[in-house]
């Protein structure tokens, strides 16, 4: 790359979390420059969030649509190279296949639309235009989450017998929604959020991390979704039986109600020879659990032995300085924005800078949530998991 890549977003003015976040994410490597934005739906906090983000006026929209068909028509040398899009799940599909169908690349925030349908249709685009998308599942972006991917590629565990992932999250034990919490409230709305909450959010994350690090795919599920905080419209809680396509059993859990949590991500994989283990409460750190010897402590950074090149392709600081989630989410732009960069100059993106979420992972995103709310509602024991 000779230059900067040119970023546009739509949402994540000053009053979202999320579109602060990216933005950190993307500046982080000195690789991407935001330039333009469709801040907010609300005219005044558009207009002030591009005057915080010292965007020029004349790039500062009212609305996506505007952004897109003028910054479409900007020369080659001003134009953006890609759109990230932070809006609620209802306000994915149409910026995104606008943005396609003007030749922008996409970043987009997870579940990756508000439908199966249109994730598919997404990914139709995709592969019809030949342009590139990242969908921010974060957490495959810690380093030693990699390392445990690699690991059990590799066969170091053996053939993958059992998986257990939980997220337990204690931010809805009440009716937020009803109490001003703007996060709350289109995150507990069927009209905005989808037909799942609980599992809609942050369950398909799990599912995302089981299937990532193991390779294999969910194939039958069995799922009991509940609604625990009286008045709430969607599931804040659920448990869900796996069966994956490689022999393995599974067990997810995840729970927006478990009152005292903030956001425990934990994995467990288990095979014949051993197993690994990952919370995002200590990233840097991946229990290696052996059948005949202690288990072992392995750490990011340092240089170590084991290290595998996805592991220290994603590695910042060295070996006790705390990699966290900023860094994860910045790894998924870095990767992204090399992978753009190798296009642009007409070569070749490496493995490692390939290894990012997109439109394959968000069709399997959107059908654990169909597939988990059928079987939800189902008396059958096991719900083939369909796409």
């Amino acid at each position: 790359m000779t230059r900067k890549l040119r970023m546009g977003m739509i949402g994540g003015g000053k009053d979202a979390f999320i579109g602060a976040i990216h933005r950190i994410a993307a500046n982080m490597d000195g690789l991407i420059e935001l330039v333009a934005g469709a801040l907010s739906i609300n005219n005044d906090i558009a207009v002030e969030s591009g005057k915080m983000l010292f965007l020029d006026p004349e790039r500062t929209y009212l609305d996506f649509k505007t952004m897109l068909e003028k910054e479409a028509k900007m020369p080659a040398d001003k134009r953006l190279d890609f759109v990230t899009i932070v809006t609620p799940n209802f306000a994915h599909f149409e910026p995104a296949m606008m943005a396609l169908d003007l030749g922008f690349n996409v970043v987009i925030e997870k579940p990756i639309t508000f439908s199966l349908d249109e994730a598919k249709q997404l990914d139709a685009k995709v592969k019809a235009t030949g342009l590139t998308l990242l969908l921010t599942h974060t957490y495959t972006g810690y380093p030693m989450v990699k390392q445990a991917k690699q690991m059990v590629k590799d066969g170091a565990l053996g053939k993958i017998r059992k998986v257990w992932v939980e997220y337990p999250q204690g931010w809805l034990s009440k009716l937020s929604e009803r109490e001003g919490n703007a996060q709350a409230a289109w995150r507990t709305d069927p009209k905005k959020s989808g037909k799942s909450g609980c599992m809609g959010d942050i369950g398909t994350h799990a599912a995302n991390l089981a299937e990532y690090i193991t390779g294999a795919q969910i194939e039958k599920l069995c799922a009991d979704l509940n609604i625990m905080v009286p008045g709430r419209a969607l599931d804040d809680d659920g448990a869900v039986l796996l069966r994956f396509d490689n022999g393995a059993a599974g067990v997810l859990m995840a729970s927006q109600v478990a009152a005292g949590e903030e956001n425990a991500l934990k994995i467990r994989v288990y095979g014949e020879k051993g197993g690994l283990e990952w919370a995002q409460h200590e990233p840097n750190t991946l229990l290696v659990k052996w059948l005949d010897k202690p288990t072992e402590i392995y750490r990011a950074g340092g240089g170590y032995s084991f290290q595998s090149s996805y592991m220290t392709h994603n590695t910042r600081t060295p070996g006790g300085h705390p990699e966290g989630y900023l860094e994860a989410f910045g790894n998924l732009y870095r990767n992204f924005a090399q992978t753009l960069g190798a296009k642009i100059d007409g070569v070749t993106p490496s493995p490692e800078s390939l290894d990012f979420p997109g439109t394959a992972e968000g069709i399997r995103g959107m059908a654990f949530i169909d597939n988990v709310v059928r079987s939800s509602q189902s008396d059958a024991k096991w719900t083939n998991f369909e796409i």
